[in-house]
């Protein structure tokens, strides 16, 4: 059963109440930040929430079962320790979130009403909303492998085994040209055959990113150097000048896996797994009907 702080319960007990909703993000890089939607700070233990973020929670739900539950947090992007740029580089992405109802007149009369993590967080202009999960959110995730072609590993982790700070596998470029936002031109790469950096990561070095890390989707040669195509924008603005350290891609097919890993050893996928048109095959009076193995 819960327990709720005696002070508390006589202030809920007393009628009129002066009572707030406070937010406390634990990010995984270490960061903590408080939120609170009452108009003055907050403080308790050692985090200030602060409500210059417009922060707005959607009504919270629990239930018995092992449903998940969700629920939203928004607010204007108006506080300088949440920033768009941010947002856009994941910062947020799968931080820890404590909900509490806290009164603002004594603040260590509080009582925590919900624990989750962030989930997916879309920006509307000025305004962001976060999803806030619920942590029976965790059992709805699939749990061990999947039979299927492609390799299930992601390439230099432990059951990929490939070390990627090897020379051939990894590389320092430079921007030398912006084509868009999701795509430059970049020196540095020329030792390196086209579509190798594809699928692969991009860790920034240097400029308004650094220390970020972007997804390759394509990596083509030509004249003026490598062309870099990313998945999705950077947080940042990306500046000719700007450094990055990639490291080689995998698109989890077996072929890569042994022409440009060498690595087909430790290949986790299924690559021999019969076909559709084996699967849906059936005996026909033509076929060599002997009651033995199919090859």
């Amino acid at each position: 059963m819960k327990s709720i702080d005696p002070g508390l319960v006589a202030h809920l007990e007393g009628g009129a109440t002066t009572l707030c909703q406070c937010w406390r993000i634990d990010r995984r890089d270490g960061v903590v930040l408080g939120f609170t939607d009452h108009d003055a700070p907050l403080e308790f233990d050692g985090v200030t929430y602060e409500p210059r973020s417009g922060a707005d929670g959607s009504a919270m739900e629990a239930t018995a079962d092992l449903a998940v539950n969700n629920a939203s947090l928004e607010g204007l992007i108006s506080s300088d320790r949440v920033t768009a740029e941010d947002l856009a580089a994941g910062l947020f992405d799968g931080a820890s979130v404590t909900v509490s109802r806290v009164n603002w007149q004594q603040p260590d009369q509080r009582t925590e009403m919900g624990r989750g993590t962030l989930g997916e967080i879309r920006r509307e202009g000025s305004k962001f909303i976060a999803e806030l999960r619920g942590a029976s959110e965790a059992l709805s995730r699939p749990v061990g492998r999947v039979y299927q072609r492609q390799c299930d590993a992601v390439v230099g982790d432990r059951r990929c085994g490939v070390n990627l700070t090897a020379p051939n596998l990894q590389g320092a470029g430079t921007v030398s040209q912006l084509l868009d936002v999701q795509r430059f031109l970049a020196s540095g790469l020329e030792g390196f055959a086209a579509d190798w950096f594809a699928h692969g990561v991009l860790i920034w070095q240097s400029g308004a990113n650094s220390g970020t890390r972007s997804h390759i989707k394509a990596d083509a040669r030509g004249a003026n150097g490598a062309s870099i195509s990313l998945w999705l924008p950077t947080g940042a603005t990306i500046d000719v000048g700007d450094t990055f350290i990639v490291t080689a891609g995998c698109d989890r097919t077996h072929r890569t896996c042994a022409d440009k890993f060498s690595n087909l050893i430790n290949f986790r996928g299924f690559h021999l797994m019969p076909g559709n048109d084996f699967a849906m095959s059936y005996p026909i009076r033509s076929d060599v009907n002997d009651g033995g193995r199919r090859s």
